[in-house]
């Protein structure tokens, strides 16, 4: 594919105390959410002045794939866009359009299948081309969960924080309903695309490391509590671990790409709070995204499209990800997960 533009296309987050809750009634519309959880999830917003770090931690990734690029000598100009706060998916992809882009790639920064990890940004690519006129072809990068560079930058970062004796390893990432993951994949490879690729490149950081064990548990859930999420949830585990003994847990954000706030909340407050309370040691692996490999990552995903680089990865397990203009790689696959009474 010939390209003149990539797309950065992310989650968003509120820049003022004022866009915290327009920004979590966004997230959260139609998924029955009670007011509740928004209440409690905005304080966690408040605690950090009603900023998310997560647009800063965006643009300095940004400028850090621009420059990447730029040594590569691609000349590929980066646009940002959103998908629930400003700068919002629709305007950006206008601005390119004005710009006079044609054909460009698309960069979420997701990691994973699944529908909130992958299908949600086919239907953002979607809805900004429907609303849109002449807006540009916009086909959507790869799943990037076990590529050689992803796996490295993570597993440095575990190195970069593991005590000299004993520890556990504990790999986490954002929790979802298990109806939708469940969904996430095509019948015939059965679903739980999005759970096994999380679980895969945990075994592949670890393997790096040269752990002699490890767990994979979930966070920042959000859904109505009488629906069952993927568990165990990291604070609860990490009571669990006390119990059996441990005294160390490293805990490696494997399903996020940045320090943005379900990171500094659920685990450098919530779940740190809860060790020390117990006495246990406890240290956080930093996210790949301010890793120099997770530009090379991004340059090497457009190289496959611009240059016919082969891909890179170190698993069998199944991965997908690419599409053309918001359709879905397969018409049953990573379906949102239905409401109780739907």
């Amino acid at each position: 594919m010939m390209a003149d533009a990539l797309l950065w296309l992310s989650f968003g987050g509120p820049e003022s105390p004022a866009d915290v809750r327009p920004f979590l009634e966004n997230v959260t519309r139609g998924r029955g959410v009670p007011p509740e959880r928004l209440d409690e999830v905005e304080a966690h917003y408040q605690h950090f002045g009603g900023v998310s770090p997560i647009n800063a931690l965006n643009k300095a990734a940004i400028a850090a794939v621009e420059a990447a690029l730029k040594a590569e000598g691609i000349d590929l100009p980066v646009y940002f866009g959103n998908r629930n706060w400003h700068p919002m998916v629709e305007d950006t992809v206008a601005r390119m359009a004005a710009d006079g882009v044609r054909d460009a790639l698309v960069f979420p920064t997701s990691a994973y299948g699944g529908y909130s990890a992958c299908r949600q940004y086919d239907e953002d690519i979607a809805r900004a081309r429907e609303a849109v006129p002449d807006a540009p072809d916009l086909l959507k990068l790869r799943h990037f969960f076990d590529h050689p560079l992803f796996i490295a930058a993570a597993a440095d970062a575990v190195r970069a924080v593991a005590p000299d004796g004993d520890y556990r390893l504990v790999f986490t990432a954002h929790s979802i309903p298990e109806s939708a993951d469940k969904a996430a994949g095509p019948p015939e490879e059965g679903g739980h695309r999005y759970s096994r690729q999380v679980v895969e490149a945990s075994r592949l950081v670890a393997d790096a490391v040269g752990a002699p064990a490890h767990d994979v548990v979930w966070q920042s859930r959000s859904g109505p509590p009488q629906v069952p999420w993927l568990e165990p949830d990291i604070v609860d585990h990490i009571e669990a671990l006390h119990a059996d003994g441990v005294t160390a847990v490293v805990v490696c954000p494997i399903g996020f790409v940045s320090d943005h706030l379900e990171v500094v909340w659920d685990l450098d407050t919530e779940a740190r709070e809860k060790a020390d309370a117990l006495g246990m040691s406890f240290a956080r692996a930093a996210t790949p995204g301010a890793d120099p490999r997770f530009a090379e990552l991004v340059v090497e995903l457009v190289r496959e499209h611009t240059a016919g680089a082969s891909p890179r990865k170190l698993s069998a397990v199944p991965s997908a990800g690419c599409s053309l203009n918001g359709a879905p790689c397969a018409i049953s696959c990573c379906e949102p997960a239905r409401r109780p009474g739907r």
